[in-house]
């Protein structure tokens, strides 16, 4: 739910759904609600399900509004409804272990939750959550549908793909799921897992039941096979009691996931093995600290960010939100655990400055690169720089407009040449 691009208000993300689409004008989000999702929107909120979700915070909250405030783009729409922004829009390819682990609970807690009200769940995008700080909240309005009794869950294939199959990418191989779901999109195809997972894991009932099995049974049976038992398969039924145990195992299965690479990296540890005096690092911070008051950014951006040291001096000094950005994979997981157990308005994302998220998708314009989603108001780059220039080889003359480009105003660090951690990156390199 961010500002749109292509056809007038249309948010260019939201072109699948014919049940209704997102449109931002002049700061504030829309959603039409069509005619053939209109008795299951007001199902869902006649039960009292939605307003208990959005009291929690767990659903992101929605209002209905005249349709005239949005002109011609209304029109046909039974009803439109008003959501208020996200902060920041990021996609799970750009989120931290436990980030795409907390969205899949959150997921499944929603799904729980919404059929003890007689509610279910019509599909399971990750692209369905998005992040404020380090809370996951849900914001698709249009996914909650009656629950129809026996039905299977048809969005159980997309749930392994978009969010199980990422998390066992990184908890069975110690491969982050970031580069490869960037890639595809619609995260780590079943087929594709079943042939990374060594075969003793294979050997699990929980993979045999949500990747083995599946991914056999679909090559398995023809075209022919398909058509001549749709009938059988239209009439069988998938009990309440199964499904809400399927979800319930789901939920045990991912809450105890953890990543297999746990060592130490060269930078998880830096925020203690870093060349600063304490005298140094005092006078740093005050001059961030001080920056920030004067600047007092809605929303500030922290390139390099660690474990969220600077971050947090951020906040504190008066910027209503921070995103950070970092490549290690270990440092984000301490900077998410960090947000949450602080409660700080920050959300750490996954982010390589050489090779930044592009536009991508249909048109090339359903996932928006970083600069097409949000401006920062401002950018912190602290020791972040010569990473880049010495690291990346890219020029200086190509770092700073780039860098002066991402915020009206901002601060960046230059570590002298001095500097051990400079000496260690140009020990095997030419000066």
């Amino acid at each position: 739910m961010s500002a749109g691009e292509g056809n007038g208000n249309l948010d260019s993300g939201s072109f699948r759904d014919p049940r209704g689409r997102v449109y931002v004008k002049d700061g504030r989000v829309f959603r039409t609600i069509m005619p053939c999702a209109a008795a299951d929107f007001e199902f869902a909120a006649a039960t009292g399900l939605i307003e208990a979700l959005e009291k929690e915070g767990l659903v992101v909250e929605s209002r209905k509004v005249d349709g005239h405030v949005l002109g011609e783009e209304s029109k046909g729409a039974v009803f439109v409804v008003e959501h208020p922004p996200i902060p920041f829009i990021s996609y799970p390819y750009e989120w931290s272990f436990p980030a795409l682990k907390s969205a899949a609970l959150l997921h499944l807690d929603i799904h729980l939750r919404a059929l003890d009200y007689g509610v279910s769940l019509s599909d399971a995008s990750a692209y369905n959550i998005q992040f404020i700080g380090p809370r996951p909240v849900f914001i698709d309005r249009l996914s909650f549908k009656r629950y129809q009794e026996g039905e299977f869950w048809l969005g159980h294939r997309q749930f392994c793909e978009q969010f199980l199959n990422p998390l066992l990418l990184r908890s069975m191989l110690g491969i982050p799921h970031n580069h490869w779901y960037r890639g595809t999109q619609e995260g780590i195809r079943s087929n594709d897992m079943r042939n990374l997972i060594p075969i003793r894991k294979k050997l699990s009932i929980k993979v045999l039941k949500h990747i083995v099995a599946p991914v056999s049974l679909q090559k398995s049976v023809s075209k022919e096979i398909i058509e001549e038992n749709q009938k059988v398969y239209n009439g069988a039924e998938l009990p309440l009691k199964t499904l809400i145990n399927l979800l319930k195992s789901l939920k045990k299965w991912i809450d105890g996931l953890h990543p297999h690479d746990t060592d130490k990296t060269t930078w998880s540890d830096y925020s203690r093995t870093h060349s600063y005096s304490s005298g140094e690092l005092k006078k740093k911070h005050r001059f961030v600290y001080e920056f920030v008051q004067s600047v007092k950014p809605g929303m500030c951006w922290d390139l390099g960010c660690n474990i969220g040291d600077f971050s947090a001096t951020a906040l504190k000094a008066g910027s209503r939100s921070v995103v950070g950005f970092d490549l290690d994979h270990r440092v984000l997981e301490c900077a998410f655990a960090r947000a949450s157990e602080e409660s700080m308005h920050f959300l750490p994302l996954f982010f390589d400055a050489a090779n930044p998220s592009p536009n991508q998708g249909w048109a090339e314009r359903e996932r928006k690169g970083l600069q097409a989603r949000a401006s920062a108001d401002a950018c912190l780059s602290l020791a972040f720089t010569h990473h880049l220039a010495i690291g990346r080889n890219i020029p200086l003359s190509d770092l700073l407009p780039w860098l002066s480009g991402l915020a009206p105003t901002g601060v960046t660090e230059f570590i002298p040449k001095s500097d051990p951690m400079v000496q260690h990156m140009l020990r095997l390199r030419e000066d």
